[in-house]
């Protein structure tokens, strides 16, 4: 039985005669004898390196033979050790994955959590310059986390499939594309290295174990870490404060510490905690419609000062309005009308139980059931 690929392959990697394991997404407080100990269980391991970091290690076992790897990826990919799950996959040799580096990279966003870098890599390589494709996973869930980037060795190429793959269906969504940033495509870079190792002696090129840092000018809000302000453009003015909160808020992409807006003018600004988080920010926002105008996201004129406090806000709360027609609010979700559709045929069944109980189904009235619609009202904030 083969292992399911569970993304972060070069494109054409033929597993066949590997027999070594990456595993990332390891917990800082595990060490290369606690990982033999979990690994060996598939089989005899010949040796094992883990690689320490802050905040999550990883590492890359060798065993004798190809069966113990392939056991390994099918019983220990998303195995919890000291509560984060790991991720276990083929290593394979940093000289079979072509340098991407000069090449041109696009960001794809909207991905459905099925697609992985097989997946991304098929859709797009009806262009022949395609070189690789990426998805990005959450390193505590283990999941997608529904973006990744491609790369083509032609920059017209590269430019046609923005064009051209914007809204295909790719599994159960439409995707998104645009051109990478710097700091995505440093993200990319990242992610590459830690899968690569040289097969050849079991031992870890320390190239590919190093992200490269970023020397270039700290004028460019790309470039400079201190630039963690999302200015966002071509709103509506009807969209408040609270609103432009929820729509980035939802995108999920890091920790927001503050929103401004200026409604008559329809623009605004959000600032994140890091440089990385609102770099992506600008990625998954930008052609976002919100009330029928595709926003406009770019980076924010001036770098947050030090000192700047630093403390997320809290999540954003839903605006509900209960100006209804035929007692129906609006600005309601589906499932929230659905929701509060269901709460307010129960109040009125309540309502009706209650008043037959002490004799009095005949008097309660409309006025009594529309106290009730308006207390079901006051119990959502506004």
């Amino acid at each position: 039985m083969e292992p399911v690929s569970n993304g972060n392959l070069p494109p054409g990697f033929d597993p066949s005669t590997c027999r070594s394991v990456y595993v990332g997404n390891v917990h800082p407080n595990v060490t290369e004898s606690l990982l033999i100990e979990v690994f060996q269980g598939s089989g005899p391991v010949e040796r094992c390196k883990l690689i320490r970091k802050e905040k999550s290690s990883f590492g890359f076992v060798d065993y004798y033979d190809r069966r113990s790897a392939a056991l390994a990826i099918m019983t220990l990919h998303g195995r919890h050790i000291y509560g984060q799950a790991i991720k276990v996959n083929w290593a394979y040799a940093s000289t079979q994955r072509e340098d991407t580096s000069g090449h041109f990279h696009i960001f794809v966003g909207d991905l459905s959590s099925e697609v992985n870098d097989a997946t991304l890599y098929a859709c797009f390589s009806t262009y022949p310059s395609c070189s690789d494709a990426r998805v990005m996973w959450d390193n505590k869930t283990g999941r997608s986390r529904g973006y990744g980037f491609v790369s083509f060795r032609n920059q017209q190429e590269a430019e046609t499939a923005i064009t051209e793959m914007t809204g295909k269906w790719l599994g159960s969504r439409q995707i998104r594309c645009n051109w990478a940033t710097k700091t995505n495509a440093e993200e990319k870079q990242e992610t590459d290295n830690h899968n690569a190792v040289v097969l050849t002696n079991g031992g870890s090129s320390n190239a590919a174990m190093e992200a490269n840092q970023d020397t270039g000018s700290k004028e460019n809000p790309e470039n400079n870490p201190d630039f963690t302000t999302v200015y966002v453009g071509n709103l509506g003015h009807e969209v408040n404060r609270d609103e432009l909160h929820r729509h980035f808020y939802n995108l999920g992409v890091g920790a927001i510490e503050e929103v401004r807006v200026q409604q008559e003018k329809g623009f605004g600004f959000i600032r994140y905690s890091t440089h990385g988080e609102a770099a992506l920010a600008i990625q998954m926002a930008n052609g976002l419609v919100v009330r029928g105008k595709p926003i406009k996201c770019s980076w924010g004129n001036k770098p947050t000062p030090p000192g700047t406090s630093s403390k997320p806000l809290p999540p954003p709360i839903a605006s509900y309005q209960p100006i209804a027609m035929a007692g129906v609010p609006q600005g309601f979700t589906a499932a929230e009308l659905l929701a509060y559709q269901r709460q307010l045929a129960l109040s009125q069944a309540a309502a009706g139980q209650i008043a037959g109980q002490h004799g009095l189904a005949g008097q309660v009235s409309a006025g009594l059931l529309a106290a009730g619609s308006q207390a079901l009202y006051d119990g959502y904030p506004s």
